[in-house]
């Protein structure tokens, strides 16, 4: 194993990785049946950056994510259970039943909100990092947005703030090469490298393979240990890819904005597979061990559904709890 990198971690790594990918299969698998009626972003293909920054947070520590966010939500400490009940509209859900996939928010797990606005979370993120920074302590805010955030202005208004307020805010690029249908090529200036970008403006920048869980969990508890010291914020831009839809269960490599060959490249990079190969390598985990995972996980995803199933749909009346904050 690399350097400070404990064998516990890494199965940790792809056991969050496996959970995630075996949540975002099932429904999937299960979308057809029209009992998830909300629009869903899938990220099978990208746990490997949700896992190894989650596995670096602390409980204490806050996260907001993006429409993408079923991953951050889960490696943050989210509850399965709930995360689905919510997919499916029932109040048992993490947000009442009244959010769907997109908007997700558990505060017991610091998990503060994903949305469906594109780099809505930006600002909020920071301002929980303000909060951290006035109340003291070491807790850090991690703000998990894509590559098409970059491209609104509030991206480099909140930069800017957390420059200025010296601010323990960690952002977590995922770039993925897409904005809904459109490549990096007609969005950004041919050249551009994101994480540069942003350091030019003064924040702590680094890039990394964002399907390679270990160098994620490596670069993100880095990151956060700056944070935690004082430095400041600080910038990661982690590569990887999507494999399904912008929304929805299908696979969309047939309508002309990227190539099956493409698609099958980044397959051929998984992430689960190629820390479970390395850790089957390095004598970490057996065949029986990842099995053992796999029957874990399966049996939790199992359940969650289950559980979602078998609640109730929110009561009529419960459309207008929640819609003005208590005095």
């Amino acid at each position: 194993m690399g350097p400070g990198i404990d064998p516990a971690v890494a199965k940790d790594l792809l056991y969050r990785m496996m959970r995630i990918r075996a949540a975002e299969e099932t429904i999937a698998a299960r979308y057809q049946e029209a009992r998830m009626r909300c629009p869903t972003h899938l990220c099978t293909g990208q746990e490997a950056v949700a896992a190894g920054v989650g596995a670096v947070l602390a409980r204490e520590d806050l996260a907001v994510g993006t429409h993408r966010s079923h991953g951050h939500y889960l490696a943050k400490g989210g509850n399965l259970k709930r995360m689905i009940a919510e997919i499916y509209g029932k109040v048992t859900g993490c947000s009442g039943g009244k959010g769907g996939s997109m908007h997700l928010i558990d505060e017991s797990a610091g998990f503060m909100g994903s949305t469906s606005i594109v780099g809505g979370t930006i600002p909020i993120g920071t301002g929980l990092a303000l909060a951290i920074s006035l109340r003291g302590g070491c807790a850090v805010s991690c703000v998990f947005l894509g590559d098409a955030a970059t491209e609104e202005g509030v991206f480099y208004e909140s930069l800017n703030f957390a420059l200025l307020k010296k601010l323990p805010v960690l952002y977590v690029c995922e770039n993925n090469l897409y904005s809904v249908y459109s490549p990096l090529s007609v969005r950004q200036p041919a050249g551009r490298r994101i994480f540069e970008m942003v350091g030019c403006l003064g924040v702590h920048s680094e890039c990394g393979d964002g399907n390679d869980a270990l160098e994620v969990y490596e670069k993100a508890g880095a990151a956060v240990a700056r944070l935690r010291a004082g430095d400041g914020p600080a910038f990661l831009e982690f590569s990887t890819y999507r494999w399904r839809e912008h929304c929805g269960p299908h696979f969309d490599n047939d309508i002309g904005y990227r190539t099956e060959e493409e698609y099958l490249r980044w397959k051929e990079r998984d992430p689960i597979l190629l820390l479970e190969a390395r850790l089957l390598r390095e004598g970490i985990i057996d065949d029986a061990g990842v099995r053992a995972m796999a029957e874990a996980v399966d049996a939790e995803v199992r359940e969650a559904f289950r559980f979602a199933e078998d609640s109730d749909f929110p009561r009529p009346e419960d459309a207008f709890a929640h819609v003005y904050r208590d005095n």
